[in-house]
């Protein structure tokens, strides 16, 4: 049976639990918040989905679905459970990123993309170079205010976070602009969209995603829907230099492809014309900028249904902000909570990339909402999600003794041997079940822009 927590996550994303079993201890993970539920939630949130949406497709019952709550932890902590065999990853972290101490608490800067790095470095008045390194940093950042550098490094186009407190997180406008929000806000026109192809075996089959997402949340849910059957399709600017030691996890069952979207727009809106999907995420101005805001999207195709993501969510004075789940976790008093109840000298994060991978999945599970929508009522649906309100969602189910639990060895669900373009890896295979369905074959993952720009 689910816990209240796995219930309340259900819940607040309106998902039905009718037909899940899950296995696995309750408490998986040690943290002070329940990540294990989040985790086993969020995945149930996706295969319910999905079971749902091919029940809509077919006039079948609705297939039961199964998640393993060890299984779906080790998924939360993929990136850290994928063994090279033979070769080797890039590093994770830019050397200079992470969290340090300020004149007055604590900060952590992002610096993974070259850009970023470059607008922490303008900020602090370093001058970039081969031998830099953390101490050089620290002895800068410990002389500012956190607060007044975080708000440096975002003037400079960077990304940044000072560490707050959830009564701190509360009270800061940004916050309080998420009181009330839900987990997955929806809007929809009606339409008479054309039908999804007849006679899928699995819940995506014959579902076109154009993918427009980085990172670790919207390609987690992408490749979620590659292995439910879906034709994904990954756009990046040329050149894009992605997070490389995720590459070989995130971009499995999917296409890459390179296209300047400024300078070709009449080849976006042909893919576009072609998609079922679109799922971005972008900063929330990002596409309009360039000619693609929603109402031209619908003009384009009336029958796309629009999933949409971002860090700090789509209300208050951090809408667009650039983040990533290690700032959230600073700015939503996750991070000091952790600090508080460890005792530790500085900021105690999740055990895993948590917000990211949860949000992954609640996006998935949006995109097969969204499509059944679209078989049973001829709705196109759009959908919008935050990092933040996952963030919020979870501190709302303290473990008090929580990290009194030992980190569990999860490195035997690495069990799935995989290909990739640099060589074969054990990893974690996508999480959960639909009764009776096997995962689609995926094509080996592999680097950006090696694919043409269009679907099968």
């Amino acid at each position: 049976m689910p816990t209240d927590h796995e219930l309340n996550v259900l819940a607040a994303g309106g998902f039905d639990p009718e037909g899940l079993v899950l296995c696995g201890p309750e408490q998986v993970l040690p943290s002070v918040f329940d990540v294990t539920a989040l985790a086993t939630a969020s995945v149930a949130a996706a295969c319910l989905s999905a079971s749902a949406l091919l029940a809509a497709r077919t006039g079948a019952p609705r297939r039961g679905v199964a998640v393993d709550r060890h299984q779906v932890s080790a998924a939360f902590l993929s990136e850290a459970f994928f063994f090279p065999d033979g070769w080797e990853r890039p590093p994770v972290w830019d050397p200079i990123a992470g969290d340090y101490p300020t004149a007055d608490g604590w900060i952590r800067l992002h610096t993974n993309y070259g850009y970023h790095r470059a607008a922490a470095l303008t900020a602090l008045g370093i001058d970039d170079r081969d031998d830099l390194d953390r101490s050089t940093v620290a002895a800068v950042v410990a002389a500012r205010s956190a607060d007044e550098l975080e708000s440096a490094v975002v003037a400079a186009d960077g990304c940044a976070a000072a560490m707050r407190t959830m009564s701190e997180r509360a009270a800061h406008p940004a916050g309080a602009a998420l009181d009330g929000v839900p987990l997955i806000a929806w809007s929809s026109t009606d339409g008479d969209p054309a039908p999804l192809p007849a006679a899928p075996v699995r819940p995506l089959d014959g579902v076109r995603v154009r993918d427009l997402t980085r990172v670790i949340a919207g390609p987690a849910a992408t490749r979620f829907l590659a292995a439910h059957g879906a034709d994904v399709l990954r756009i990046d600017p040329p050149g894009f230099a992605e997070v490389g030691a995720v590459l070989p996890i995130t971009t499995q069952g999917k296409r890459c492809a390179s296209l300047d979207v400024a300078a070709e727009p009449e080849r976006f809106a042909a893919l576009v014309a072609e998609a079922d999907v679109l799922v971005c995420g972008l900063r929330p101005e990002a596409l309009g900028r360039m000619g693609f805001d929603d109402e031209r999207l619908t003009a384009i195709n009336p029958s796309l249904a629009i999933v949409r993501h971002d860090a700090y969510g789509w209300h208050g004075p951090w809408a667009g902000r650039r983040g990533f789940d290690s700032l959230v976790q600073m700015s939503s008093g996750i991070a000091a909570e952790g600090q508080r109840v460890a005792g530790t000298p500085g900021p105690k994060p999740l055990p895993c990339q948590a917000l990211d991978h949860a949000t992954g999945y609640f996006i998935a599970a949006a995109v097969c909402r969204a499509l059944t929508d679209r078989v049973t009522s001829g709705a196109a649906s759009q959908a919008r999600l935050a990092l933040a309100s996952t963030a919020a969602l979870l501190t709302r189910m303290p473990t008090p003794d929580g990290l009194a639990l030992p980190f569990p060895d999860l490195a035997p669900e690495a069990s799935e041997t995989v290909t990739t373009a640099w060589g074969p890896a054990k990893a974690v295979a996508v999480p959960g079940r639909i009764d009776g369905l096997d995962l689609a074959p995926m094509c080996p993952a592999g680097p950006l822009g090696r694919d043409a720009p269009s679907f099968t």
